[in-house]
C-alpha cells in the first residue's frame, strides 16, 4: 500500500477520497488483526485516513462560502 501525500489527495475528487478512505479503513482492520504479520503500518494508515478526512472537511467549508 502506498501512503498518499497531500498533493496526491488534493488531486482527487470527493468520491475518490471516500472510496480510498473505505479501502484504508478495511486495510487498517486487517492490519490490526494480523498485527505484525502485515507489511502495512497501522500508524501510517491512520494518518492517511486523517488527511483524507481533512481534505473532505476543507472542501465542504469552501462550498458553503
Amino acid at each position: 500500500m502506498a501512503i498518499l501525500r497531500s498533493k496526491e489527495i488534493a488531486k482527487m475528487n470527493e468520491n475518490e477520497r471516500k472510496d480510498k478512505m473505505q479501502e484504508l479503513k478495511i486495510e487498517l482492520v486487517k492490519a490490526s488483526i494480523k498485527n505484525k504479520a502485515t507489511k502495512s503500518n497501522p500508524k501510517e494508515i491512520k494518518r492517511t485516513i486523517a488527511r483524507l478526512m481533512t481534505f473532505n472537511t476543507a472542501n465542504k467549508n469552501k462550498e458553503k462560502k
